[in-house]
């Protein structure tokens, strides 16, 4: 190749490179992205918050279960499951406090006795307002739910929309 054609050659390959588009991405490319985010949030949005809901059921769950069992044990101990004239007489060991009110996560715990019987009542706040469930001195738990979706009534606790059975 002579001296003339290899600066010919320098020249064609310098003007294909200040013809090129400087580098980055196209408006297309950001659409596309920020489309396939858009789908992605729509889809994982609402599983993340159903999970993260869950999650605070079982945490209300776990305490009734724990406070049944405190009941219990106290009936065993005293033979009523009152302290006063409706007051529940269970508590955290040695805190001397009763289940009357107190909180597990989101939910607020109460709880109604009489000598033989009691219901202990968990009511939700925040992201499970609405959902209320309830156990007895037959353990007969209940849910009572207000958001779209789930069932209005259930005669066992639910923790996901389709859990209630009749």
């Amino acid at each position: 190749m002579t001296l003339l054609d290899q600066a010919q050659s320098a020249r064609l390959s310098g003007a294909n490179r200040s013809n090129r588009a400087p580098g980055g991405f196209t408006l297309i490319e950001l659409m596309i992205v920020v489309a396939v985010i858009g789908i992605l949030t729509a889809v994982a949005l609402p599983s993340y918050l159903g999970y993260v809901r869950r999650g605070a059921i079982q945490e209300g769950l776990q305490a009734l279960s724990a406070d049944r069992v405190k009941m219990e044990q106290y009936f065993m101990d005293n033979r009523t499951y009152t302290s006063g004239s409706s007051a529940c007489g269970s508590g955290a060991p040695g805190s001397g406090q009763t289940l009357d009110s107190a909180t597990a996560g989101k939910f607020t715990i109460s709880c109604t006795a009489t000598a033989t019987t009691y219901t202990i009542t968990a009511t939700g706040s925040g992201t499970v307002s609405g959902f209320v469930y309830t156990i007895d001195q037959g353990n007969s738990m209940h849910s009572s739910i207000t958001k779209a979706g789930w069932p209005s009534s259930c005669s066992n606790w639910i923790s996901r929309p389709g859990d209630c059975t009749p």
